[in-house]
């Protein structure tokens, strides 16, 4: 049977099933946990034809989390991102919103900024509104996302001038511009140097804690992921094989001994899965 992807409310009573993670505490603002949106995938199955990527995927991640996917090359979490995006259609299940969306509620970052390069830096982050576009604050709303993320004096540069550091953070901006209630990451800093990474992530973990979306980042870096993230998801072989916790108070001490252990422990189990699959 053909899956779809469907906007509904989530049942009151599965969310407060004990298989279901209840969301913590993101800011001292509650008003910013209710901009986040929830999200309830059952039995998602998705092929390319007769190669079967994802199989069995049943997930609820609660309005505001942030959840990072990690995984050996071709496991499918970028797949499982697209699919949560609408950028691709399930074979089965179902993927659930907590309330009705609209196309703009959920936004996307890849790791290529796709700026671009004929517009000017205030015209790229316009692009993220949309039809709003042509509102009478477009522009007004343009050049606070871009004092969002710290490049107010680009706005009138071109994309080729800027270093790889500030293309994403303009990419960041486009995606803001609209307040998405769920952001996508699709391993946006992997082509960034160790520093810029690092400035990045606390970027975004400020602009997370600020305006209280559900963040969903794909990455391979291990490290980054305990860093940024409430949880973090292991896939193996087309399923989530570890839902882990990441019980760490922020702000968190990159490099600290608590960031390391966690981090040893999700890599002695993606090795574990590798050895497993050797054995085949």
């Amino acid at each position: 049977m053909q899956g779809s992807l469907r906007f509904r409310p989530i049942d009151a009573e599965a969310v407060e099933s004990p298989d279901f993670v209840k969301p913590r505490l993101l800011r001292r603002d509650a008003n910013a946990l209710l901009r986040g949106l929830s999200l309830t995938i059952r039995g998602l199955r998705k092929s390319f034809g007769d190669n079967e990527v994802l199989r069995g995927i049943d997930l609820h991640i609660p309005a505001g989390q942030s959840v990072a996917i990690v995984g050996r090359s071709g496991c499918g979490k970028s797949t499982l991102l697209r699919l949560i995006a609408g950028l691709e259609s399930v074979t089965a299940g179902t993927i659930g919103f907590g309330e009705e969306t609209r196309a703009e509620d959920v936004r996307v970052m890849f790791q290529e900024p796709r700026l671009l390069p004929w517009a000017r830096v205030l015209s790229n982050v316009e692009v993220g509104l949309g039809r709003e576009r042509a509102s009478a604050d477009a522009q007004a709303r343009a050049e606070s996302a871009l004092v969002e993320v710290g490049l107010a004096e680009k706005r009138e540069q071109w994309p080729a001038v800027l270093s790889g550091g500030q293309k994403q953070r303009v990419a960041l901006a486009r995606a803001l511009v609209s307040r998405p209630r769920m952001l996508a990451f699709d391993e946006p800093l992997g082509a960034l140097d160790a520093l810029t990474r690092i400035s990045m992530q606390r970027l975004l973990e400020r602009v997370w804690q600020d305006q209280g979306f559900t963040a969903i980042m794909v990455t391979h870096d291990v490290a980054e992921a305990v860093a940024l993230a409430d949880r973090v998801l292991v896939i193996e072989d087309g399923r989530i094989a570890h839902d882990i916790n990441v019980d760490i108070p922020r702000p968190r001490r990159r490099g600290s001994a608590e960031l390391a252990v966690l981090e040893g422990s999700i890599l002695k189990n993606l090795l574990q899965g590798t050895e497993d699959s050797s054995d085949l």
